[in-house]
């Protein structure tokens, strides 16, 4: 079990990237969380096991018109404890 913080650039807001990431979490049974920032990327924390997390990532940029650039991540602790993945609008 593993827990990556990422920010993530490319053609990532105004795609549907926010809901085939949440589309993908729930059905591979990850948790965390994914929301726009204000300088145009994507910030996302995932948790799971490590090849469900890349599994997931080319889920997500698999999108007709979703395309990353930049995968900025890193290992952070796991949240124990914690259920689900959510779609977050606070990040502008």
């Amino acid at each position: 079990m593993v827990r990556r913080h990422m920010f993530i650039s490319g053609d990532v807001q105004g795609v549907g990237f926010r809901y085939r990431a949440n589309y993908a979490a729930q059905r591979l049974g990850l948790t965390g969380y994914v929301r726009n920032l204000y300088d145009g990327r994507v910030e996302l924390e995932v948790q799971g096991d490590r090849d469900l997390i890349s599994r997931f990532l080319g889920e997500v940029d698999a999108g007709s018109f979703v395309h990353i650039d930049d995968i900025d991540s890193q290992d952070i602790p796991v949240v124990e404890g914690e259920r689900g993945f959510k779609v977050r609008h606070d990040g502008y």
